[in-house]
């Protein structure tokens, strides 16, 4: 057992005081009866079977721990090597926990399959692990998503999945998850609510942390094989938090390995103008969870800004509220011109194009290998490719 998580979530689905089941008294037996499915679920030989195949033959897991050796002389500082989750099957980490979910919503008997998205790669894996286990989707995306990443939106038509365009509030993640919370509630006998990370209420902060934890394992033994030892520094990028702890959480007891969190600076620390809950935020309420949030006076969430919409979210999620407290990650952040130029630099020197998400990661990083010893080793999670973000930086770049 992971000894950092103390055996937490609680049984009322708490890291610490962050977390649990904020919910109306109707659905919280809706959730429990998932939790307790889920737990069945863990310890079923033919669901383990079944999702483990998957991972193996559908997504191509193991994926590769690729050391970035250009990119490396170039900078003159650390290795670096970047954990390659943008090969996956659909092109980034979503899919680790979109299969889990489909797989357990068929099992239960839901009938269709619902959640938000922002980059559009959420709903992409989760569109697609609804056509493999043979389930109706729908995804709910704010329409300037929907502007900035049309190219997710056709892959979602073309997979099956109704995209509902979501007009409401700012127009972007936290509103499509408002809007999906809606239409969840129209019918939750029925639908499974597939939420894209590490928020939302028990249990699927849980849920979708336990399915990412992949990640970590695979690094593990990768860098160990390839360096015969443990890295000095982990980095990935932080909205809600799930291609992150996905990475960290194998290595959450190892104390000679420094874990670093990179939330979205935006345009400024303006509220309105960055996503840096974690740098600036305060506990309170959203999405059914205690957690850190950028809130007004009046505790209602604030809107945000990233030039990668899969990181523009008012929240966290809850674990890595933990982990702030505890001080066991630190917590920093890359700015909308920092993500850019790491994403262009990438692309030219290991021909490699990250998505912005993970771009925010790998401009902490290579800012974080400068000053560093040539004997020292970063991972950097590549939690996403570019493709979906082409036409956009285009427009910028004109």
């Amino acid at each position: 057992m992971n000894k950092i998580l103390n055996n937490l979530p609680n049984k009322f689905g708490y890291f610490g005081k962050y977390g649990g089941q904020i919910l109306p008294n109707g659905l919280k037996p809706i959730f429990d009866d998932i939790y307790n499915e889920y737990k069945k679920i863990k310890k079923d030989k033919n669901f383990i079977e079944e999702y483990k195949y998957l991972l193996k033959n559908y997504v191509g897991r193991p994926s590769p721990l690729y050391f970035a050796k250009n990119l490396t002389e170039k900078i003159g500082g650390a290795k670096i090597y970047l954990k390659r989750e943008d090969l996956n099957h659909t092109g980034a980490h979503k899919i680790n926990h979109t299969l889990g979910e489909a797989l357990l919503a068929k099992r239960i008997g839901k009938t269709k399959l619902l959640a938000e998205t922002g980059a559009g790669q959420h709903g992409v894996a989760l569109a697609t692990a609804a056509a493999i286990v043979g389930i109706d989707c729908e995804i709910h995306m704010g329409e300037i998503d929907i502007k900035k990443q049309y190219p997710n939106v056709m892959r979602m038509k073309l997979l099956g999945a109704k995209v509902i365009n979501v007009k409401s509030g700012g127009k972007c993640l936290k509103d499509a998850v408002d809007s999906a919370f809606k239409s969840f509630l129209k019918d939750p006998k029925n639908i499974f609510f597939g939420i894209g990370s590490v928020v939302g209420p028990h249990p699927f902060p849980k849920i979708v942390m336990d399915f990412q934890s992949i990640v970590g394992k695979e690094a593990k033994k990768q860098i160990l094989q390839q360096e015969k030892r443990l890295p000095d520094y982990l980095v990935a990028c932080v909205g809600g938090g799930s291609n992150a702890i996905g990475l960290f959480h194998k290595f959450l007891n190892e104390d000679s390995v420094k874990i670093i969190g990179v939330e979205p600076a935006g345009k400024n620390f303006l509220p309105g103008n960055h996503a840096a809950t974690l740098k600036i935020g305060t506990p309170g309420y959203i999405h059914g969870m205690f957690t850190y949030l950028l809130q007004d006076k009046n505790h209602n969430p604030l809107p945000v800004h990233s030039i990668a919409s899969g990181l523009d979210y008012p929240g966290v999620g809850p674990i890595h509220s933990y982990l702030k407290d505890i001080k066991r990650i630190e917590y920093v952040t890359a700015n909308n011109k920092e993500a850019l130029c790491a994403f262009k630099t990438l692309t030219k020197i290991e021909g490699i194009i990250p998505a912005l998400e993970s771009s925010h990661a790998i401009a902490y990083g290579i800012k974080l290998a400068k000053k560093l010893d040539k004997e020292k080793i970063i991972i950097i999670n590549l939690s996403g490719r570019g493709d979906k973000d082409l036409d956009y930086v285009t427009k910028i770049l004109k």
